[in-house]
């Protein structure tokens, strides 16, 4: 696949700025974008890229945004906005019009090569290993509306796009993440010397990977055109929550009494679940360059 320049959405977030680093190790040419210029001077690639900010609130369909974003070879969709609040309703009133206009808009200008990110919450609440052939049964407002974007861009993708990737990134963890998620929480008491450390029962089974990693894997993933559609992008390894925390403390050489059962068990994740990753595996073993 030939390819210069690559256009990162959502490029100051938590995986939007992995990404742009995961890219300009490979030395490709990025056009970075965001809502907070601000944001994004602070990142450390700030110089390296061609920052054009967009705040999607200010989107005006009258506007070319392939040309406006200086005609990429590839865009990498990662914005969303309003996380981790997954069970809002402005992500169907919202967001997903937005994010509608923005990339029917990018496609019908001349957009070629799309790679969005989804989200794990569009299987529903099944059990077990979660594969792509998997019907999607969304419970949240967040994944019923990042399962509505796809859809809509698969229609699209029938007419007009020759490349399309869906990423379905299941948990991740790592610097720069939100300040609520647990692992942030779990630091945020250990910086505190806190002697006590309130978490659900810490049975549920999921999917972790490093941030690190789910952005290698989403650049890997995009730069190719072999393996198309919905990928999971996980570790395919089940683990529980309390070995995460547990492994989280033995890596630091730390302790903190884990009170068990303070918090209730999520109603929108079935208890046990982790990634199907034969199409990731595939796309892995390619030679990217």
């Amino acid at each position: 696949m030939s390819m210069k320049k690559v256009l990162v959405t959502g490029a100051t977030g938590f995986v939007g700025r992995y990404v742009v680093k995961e890219l300009l190790s490979r030395g490709y040419e990025i056009i970075a974008t965001s809502a907070n210029h601000d944001n994004a001077r602070l990142m450390e690639w700030y110089q390296s890229v061609r920052y054009i900010p967009l705040d999607f609130s200010e989107l005006n369909e009258k506007t070319n945004y392939y040309l406006f974003f200086e005609a990429p070879d590839l865009l990498i969709h990662l914005a969303w906005e309003g996380l981790p609040d997954y069970k809002a309703d402005f992500h169907i009133t919202r967001n997903l019009p937005r994010h509608k206009l923005f990339l029917q808009n990018m496609l019908e200008n001349g957009l070629g090569n799309l790679t969005i990110s989804g989200t794990c919450l569009e299987y529903g609440l099944k059990e077990g290993k979660l594969s792509e052939e998997m019907s999607e049964e969304p419970v949240v407002p967040y994944a019923r509306a990042k399962n509505e974007l796809r859809v809509f861009v698969n229609s699209l993708w029938k007419t007009s796009v020759p490349d399309f990737k869906w990423m379905r990134l299941f948990y991740m963890y790592g610097k720069g993440q939100n300040p609520k998620s647990l692992l942030s929480q779990l630091q945020k008491a250990i910086d505190n010397n806190e002697k006590i450390f309130n978490m659900s029962g810490g049975e549920q089974t999921r999917d972790f990977l490093p941030v690190e990693k789910v952005a290698e894997y989403i650049v890997a993933t995009a730069l190719q055109d072999e393996v198309t559609g919905i990928i999971n992008c996980c570790s395919g390894v089940p683990i529980t929550i309390k070995e995460l925390v547990e492994d989280y403390l033995s890596k630091q050489n730390k302790k903190i009494n884990l009170n068990l059962g303070y918090y209730p068990y999520p109603d929108y994740e079935p208890m046990h679940f982790w990634g199907d990753i034969k199409k990731l595996s595939a796309i892995l073993k390619l030679k990217i360059v």
